[in-house]
């Protein structure tokens, strides 16, 4: 059997951390990169990720997708290129009608029903046209505070009050990120953002909550979301951000699903650039109260960037053997490491 064929398209922080993740696995091969940063633009993939090509054929990265995703060129499209559905839409489609399985990065891909209930039902009937599934997932949304939720419930009788909680850095992500995330701008800023509506903070609340309540059966009638400025006393520097002393390092971000007119799932998410520099310690917690009640712990936390990169390559196999159509990580099998070869893992 020939190697599974990706194409990455969007060369940033999670799309090269995806091409050297699938570099050191067996049985796939990226037959293409689109990315429009002149820097990377014409030059070797393998030269921009710093990694001996060996006996690998030659991959230029290329700023014109339709010299990259042709009709059947590949298995998947690994598309890193946006955070919400509306903004991703046209690249999804583009994917979609040239036959091509889709792994989007865009949060609010996760779980699109949420936000946009009718393109979601566009991007199904254009998959389903072309015989070819679509899939959003990442760290969170996509595991940490929603897929791993649902999970933990199935050891339970009864559901009473759902709290997920992520204390995060932001420091693996890149300038988009840190852009949503007010990285770098005053308080002041950071407040006129959340007041026009200008700054996004961590998007994926609204999916999250949604796919726990459609998975477990709470139909929640209203969502509501807060978010507030976590401010630096100390200068802090990561990869793709900085946060001078006095201004925004990262944000608080809060949520709530309501089921019945009561606040029945919780969301706390705050997160920022190094935040070791002033004492916090990232972690992940599941509190469900119910029978049997769970606790769940993890310290430090799943770390983001990683999380995300891994999440959409160890989905590769699930989204090339699911039925034609939009997916959610509800309903496909639930994602796990390859340390083998991933045409063992493809059916048919």
């Amino acid at each position: 059997m020939e190697k599974v064929k990706v194409v990455i398209w969007g060369f940033g922080a999670m799309g090269s951390g995806m091409a050297k993740m699938l570099l050191n696995k067996k049985g796939v091969e990226i037959v293409g990169v689109c990315d429009r940063n002149e820097a990377r633009v014409n030059k070797s993939l393998y030269e921009v990720l710093g990694v001996e090509r060996k006996d690998r054929k030659e991959v230029i990265i290329n700023d014109n997708i339709d010299e990259v995703l042709t009709e059947g060129c590949c298995d998947v499209c690994l598309c890193a290129t946006d955070s919400f559905t509306e903004n991703a839409f046209p690249r999804l489609k583009f994917a979609l009608e040239r036959k091509v399985n889709v792994i989007s990065t865009a949060e609010e891909m996760a779980y699109p029903q949420a936000k946009n209930p009718e393109l979601s039902k566009k991007l199904d009937k254009v998959a389903k046209e072309n015989g070819v599934s679509i899939l959003g997932t990442g760290i969170n949304p996509g595991l940490i505070m929603d897929l791993l939720v649902v999970c933990l419930t199935g050891c339970m009788t009864d559901v009473e009050h759902i709290e997920a909680e992520r204390v995060n850095s932001l420091s693996p992500f890149g300038p988009a990120v840190m852009e949503e995330q007010g990285v770098g701008i005053t308080k002041e800023e950071f407040n006129k953002g959340v007041e026009d509506g200008t700054l996004a903070g961590h998007v994926g609340f609204r999916e999250s909550i949604k796919m726990i309540g459609d998975a477990i059966g709470w139909d929640v009638e209203k969502f509501e979301q807060q978010m507030k400025p976590i401010v630096t006393s100390v200068d802090r520097k990561s990869p793709y951000g900085f946060a001078a002393k006095g201004n925004v390092a990262g944000v608080n971000m809060t949520g709530q699903g309501y089921v019945d007119g009561e606040a029945k799932i919780d969301m706390k998410h705050p997160q920022q650039i190094e935040p070791e520099m002033e004492g916090t310690h990232t972690g992940d917690y599941i509190r469900i109260k119910g029978t049997p009640e769970v606790n769940m712990s993890i310290k430090p936390e799943v770390e983001g960037g990683l999380g995300t990169i891994a999440m959409c390559v160890n989905m590769i196999p699930q989204v090339i053997n699911a039925q034609p159509g939009l997916k959610t990580m509800i309903d496909l099998p639930v994602p796990r490491a390859i340390m083998g070869d991933m045409r063992e893992l493809i059916k048919g």
